[in-house]
């Protein structure tokens, strides 16, 4: 008996992209009774319900909409419409291969407790951000992810575990716009529990990218990075002195990209890895003064408290 699985793909204003998402999902070599697929508009400035109709003739698809509240909050709306055994999160600029949900479901045979994550491959090898984008998240997994049975990172786009785990701990936290993956993997980690990294269970990704997307991407990643140690620091689960062997791995991140890139895309792909490092280092910053001395109006929300098992105070998804 294959296990059911509920994938989650939260979406906003991305209808090719979505299209692309859904006909991949819907061509997976997985029983088609064992697995439905969440839609979660996440206020989308065009309607999406003509691009979803169609494969909703093909597979089991349920379709929501909520006002606008990011990624985490779309993902832990669409867990309440869930009906698996275990769940499955991808992007909407995602194309889960063939394959994909048989080799997750193999590894929860394996390891049935465990949060589980594949490997995602950018698929739009013309486009150098995009490609350098790749590079950086290889980069991160190559670091983290050096005993993929003891992993310490999955990124929110290929990442699955069972439902009762993800709602025991509170999904994923709201209060976070980017690096909500990094928050709740760490917050697993912190309980005790495992992430096990599945290479063979992989997604294409299409994000395409131009010189300001990849800074302003970064940046937000970097914004994310200062929430998510503050309140890593608070719940006392790590702290940001260990994180700097990452940047100090020159080998790592400076070395190992030009071993996978063509010599005549060396240079510039050396400049984006340092705008890469710029640009999270500036959005660090900015979140940090933006905490110290608040936005006019004092409208700034925090991130939310969390208790001491770091779970959020708010109920559980």
């Amino acid at each position: 008996m294959q296990p059911f699985f509920s994938i989650i793909v939260p979406t906003r204003s991305r209808p090719q992209a979505l299209s692309a998402c859904l006909a991949s999902l819907s061509a997976l070599e997985y029983p088609p009774d064992h697995y439905q697929v969440i839609v979660v508009d996440d206020g989308s400035a065009v309607p999406l319900e003509h691009i979803v109709a169609p494969f909703q003739r093909q597979i089991m698809l349920t379709f929501i909409r909520q006002e606008n509240a990011g990624p985490a909050a779309a993902r832990n709306a669409g867990v309440q419409h869930a009906q698996g055994q275990f769940l499955a999160f991808t992007d909407d600029d995602c194309r889960p291969e063939r394959g994909w949900l048989g080799c997750l479901a193999r590894a929860f045979e394996e390891a049935p407790d465990c949060m589980v994550g594949g490997r995602t491959v950018n698929v739009l090898t013309n486009n150098l951000y995009s490609v350098t984008s790749q590079l950086i998240v290889d980069i991160v997994y190559r670091h983290y992810n050096v005993e993929p049975r003891q992993a310490r990172f999955i990124a929110s786009n290929n990442l699955a575990m069972r439902a009762q785990d993800f709602r025991h701990i509170g999904g994923f936290d709201p209060a976070f716009r980017t690096s909500e993956d990094r928050e709740l993997c760490d917050r697993w980690l912190h309980q005790g529990r495992r992430i096990m990294y599945c290479p063979e269970a992989r997604v294409g990704h299409a994000h395409a990218l131009n010189l300001f997307a990849f800074a302003r991407q970064h940046f937000g990643y970097g914004r994310g990075a200062q929430r998510y140690h503050r309140l890593r620091s608070r719940r006392q689960s790590g702290s940001l002195g260990k994180e700097f062997g990452f940047h100090l791995n020159l080998r790592n991140w400076l070395g190992y990209p030009f071993t996978q890139v063509r010599a005549s895309h060396a240079l510039p792909v050396a400049l984006l890895l340092g705008l890469w490092q710029a640009a999270n280092l500036a959005g660090f910053m900015w979140e940090a003064i933006r905490q110290k001395i608040g936005p006019p109006g004092g409208r700034y929300e925090p991130v939310a408290k969390r208790g001491s098992d770091g779970r959020s105070g708010r109920p559980a998804a």
